[in-house]
């Protein structure tokens, strides 16, 4: 099985310009401006409300995980950052937990958008009552085709994240952030990292990838993961790239409505891509099925 550099379940490309000459101040300061009217400062994630103002002389209670201005007052903001290397291990873990979130979601959640499987399997229910005429041995047939649609899932999914933990996500420092145009970050709440997203460049076609998004389910619905997508295009702005190619597996629909959120719009879906991982063979063509939707965002015109 081939394993290098594996795309990413959920991965994004910007498009560059033609030229790579730097934006003239004036004109990158409204970019810039313009960035930030797109993507609105994330609020701070609720916290216990204010205590009033202690008389004086009596000093205000250090905040726990407010040291180096992370956030507002509190230590309840999400800061986002550069990953340093201290921090592998929870990047690791957020990616891995969030990659294994997938599989039950592809395995009976994504059977809703393959209806072939759904025709093929309802036509080998019907042929084992044909055979066997046992109602109660029909009605295992769709519990063992949920059972196999779970297993083969599992398969490829952990064979995707074998490929990506012994490359990319085996030395983030050494693969992002020492290579010109590449960067990984992670959002960091109250100390602790709870997401992560990085950008790869390919000077080859003038691209930038976003890859290895995702949050720590714990910490979700705070806006933390569209605070990660709008660092990666406000990167793209000031690198002076074009346009936000996304492309996704994802089954969940919150998933989409991020994106869309961000202003991507959506540019079509195949059923044909082969994850890092799958062996294309009978059963996992029977029982493990994907679709790739890809979004496109237009910073400015080429």
């Amino acid at each position: 099985m081939h394993c290098g550099p594996p795309d990413m379940v959920c991965e994004t490309k910007i498009v560059a310009a033609e030229d790579h000459e730097a934006l003239p101040g004036a004109k990158k300061d409204a970019l810039l401006a313009a960035a930030g009217a797109m993507w609105p400062p994330l609020p701070a994630a609720p916290g216990p409300a204010a205590a009033p103002p202690a008389p004086p002389p009596a000093p205000a209670a250090q905040p726990r995980g407010g040291a180096g201005g992370a956030g507002p007052p509190g230590g309840r903001g999400v800061c986002i950052r550069e990953f340093r290397a201290a921090e592998q291990e929870a990047a690791r873990r957020i990616f891995y937990d969030g990659i294994m979130e997938r599989i039950p979601n592809t395995a009976f959640r994504g059977l809703r958008q393959h209806p072939r499987a759904q025709l093929l399997y309802a036509l080998l229910a019907a042929l084992c009552f044909a055979l066997s005429r046992s109602l109660l041995l029909t009605c295992l047939v769709p519990a063992a085709l949920l059972g196999l649609r779970y297993y083969y899932s599992r398969k490829v999914i952990r064979a995707y994240l074998e490929c990506a933990l012994h490359t990319d996500m085996a030395d983030i420092e050494q693969y992002y952030m020492k290579p010109p145009g590449s960067c990984f970050w992670v959002a960091v709440l109250d100390g602790n990292v709870v997401g992560i997203v990085a950008a790869r460049a390919h000077e080859e076609d003038n691209t930038l990838e976003l890859l290895r998004m995702s949050v720590d389910s714990r910490f979700r619905g705070k806006g933390i993961a569209k605070a990660l997508g709008r660092k990666v295009l406000e990167f793209a702005v000031v690198h002076n790239y074009s346009a936000v190619v996304l492309g996704t597996t994802a089954v969940k629909v919150a998933a989409h409505k991020l994106y869309e959120s961000l202003g991507f719009r959506h540019m079509g879906a195949s059923d044909h891509y082969v994850l890092p991982g799958m062996t294309l063979s009978l059963a996992e063509r029977l029982f493990f099925q994907v679709r790739y939707h890809r979004y496109r965002l237009q910073l400015r015109e080429e």
